[in-house]
């Protein structure tokens, strides 16, 4: 075989690679690799308890089966498409799940959630919601992850979200030894710059030597609230800066919805998830972070599923509109995960226990709907290993074979898919794990 370059010149150029190959390498290590959480739950620290999730589970239990006792009101509600067995799978998921494991992800709100108080009664929230977080640990009745929101680091409250965060983390680890719950994080809202995200992790490195925490045990996710996020003021991009200045620590990166659009002029009547400025927003925070460990996730819908009336002895008319309130709350919220999920943001807030049926009911509908399908494609592709595939008139590349394993990831990851339906595919555990469609075709290939 005849070539042009000799060996030596070849060489030398190839070399010239190495180093920028590396750099991309450990910028970009590809996606975290531990499971994420399909929502965080907001709530206000001073409601905060070592039994929140499990009092939260019973209360979206009970909300279930007072107003979608079964899959066919579950999927009128909602307005399922799929059938009569996509709803009852959906349906039956949802009380495993509220039975099991109601909340993935919690996170002690300080900051909205808790509002302006006396700085006396934050100190001793800090401290009291530090001995339930202590007790929840004891009992394991916390999360499978927990975190903290302090106050955003301007002017007016920087001194408090210091302190709060101090005294819940030495209260905190006097009670457990030195330990921290799993998934511990602390979000810090509002970021307006790098050189706030710098000072905040000098807080926590002085933190983790006075508690004799080891470097970097404590994690941060930041929140894309405002345009100063995004960009610098010299109109720079500065998402993939700020993850820089967290020296490894920034885990997630979460949208803020309303302070967003607020901040940009938007008026309340136009405030929305789907809002075009919050898909530039988030556009812009996929691809700062994709490939990386930074993970993203979507904001809240503030409507939320709360009848309007109260009581024991409510009118029919009355338990009717309340039924209409909660279903119409559902559908929103439904379709705002709905659209989360087709773009890319496989988290999102909730900030009610009724919001945790609709959340569920999205996430397991938009896995099963495409399962058939996502098999046949599948294991056409797999059939056909070296090759790009035409499946009617869909044609599959290996881009098209990533996404395709991309789908069974997040849906194994949600709980959507069990074991049963993954014996449907030829997927191996350890290929789930390898996470790289061009590492399966490699494996497989004859030699």
């Amino acid at each position: 075989m005849q070539t042009s370059l000799p060996p030596p010149t070849l060489a030398s150029l190839l070399g010239k690679l190495a180093r920028p190959n590396r750099r991309a390498t450990k910028r970009y290590p590809g996606p975290a690799t531990d499971r994420q959480p399909l929502h965080t739950v907001y709530g206000g620290a001073h409601l905060f308890k070592a039994t929140t999730a499990a009092k939260l589970g019973a209360l979206a239990l009970a909300h279930l089966h007072e107003y979608a006792p079964d899959a066919r009101s579950l999927s009128d509600a909602l307005g399922l498409e799929g059938g009569a067995s996509l709803a009852e799978a959906v349906h039956s998921r949802i009380v495993a799940k509220l039975e099991r494991e109601p909340i993935e992800d919690f996170r002690i709100d300080f900051e909205d959630g808790f509002g302006l108080r006396p700085g006396a009664e934050e100190d001793t929230e800090a401290e009291r919601v530090a001995v339930q977080v202590a007790l929840g640990m004891l009992e394991g009745s916390l999360p499978p992850s927990l975190g903290l929101r302090v106050k955003s680091l301007g002017e007016e409250h920087q001194g408090r979200a210091v302190r709060t965060l101090d005294i819940f983390l030495t209260t905190l680890l006097l009670r457990t030894q030195g330990k921290l719950p799993d998934g511990f994080v602390v979000t810090l809202p509002k970021v307006a710059s790098v050189g706030q995200l710098k000072a905040f992790v000098h807080v926590l490195e002085e933190l983790e030597k006075a508690t004799h925490l080891p470097l970097g045990a404590l994690k941060l996710e930041l929140m894309v609230e405002l345009p100063q996020t995004l960009f610098d003021g010299n109109g720079r991009p500065q998402l993939t800066r700020l993850a820089k200045a967290a020296k490894g620590r920034c885990v997630a990166a979460h949208f803020g919805t309303y302070d967003y659009t607020a901040a940009c002029g938007i008026t309340a009547a136009h405030q929305a998830m789907t809002h075009a400025a919050c898909e530039f927003a988030k556009q812009w925070m996929l691809a700062a972070f994709s490939g990386t460990a930074v993970r993203v996730a979507d904001g809240a819908t503030h409507v939320l599923p709360v009848p309007p009336h109260r009581g024991a002895s409510l009118s029919p008319v009355q338990l009717a509109e309340n039924r209409s309130v909660v279903h119409a709350a559902w559908r929103m919220h439904y379709g705002n995960v709905r659209h989360s999920l087709a773009g890319g943001f496989y988290q999102g807030w909730d900030l009610h226990p009724g919001q945790l049926v609709a959340r569920y009911a999205a996430s397991f509908a938009f896995f099963l709907e495409g399962l058939d399908t996502a098999i046949l494609r599948l294991e056409n592709f797999l059939d056909n290993a070296t090759r790009a595939s035409l499946m009617g008139n869909v044609f599959d590349d290996a881009a098209t074979g990533q996404g395709l394993l991309n789908y069974f990831l997040r849906a194994h990851g949600s709980g959507a898919l069990g074991p049963a339906e993954l014996a449907r595919t030829s997927l191996t555990t350890t290929e789930l794990r390898e996470r790289s469609f061009l590492k399966i075709l490699a494996s497989r290939r004859p030699l």
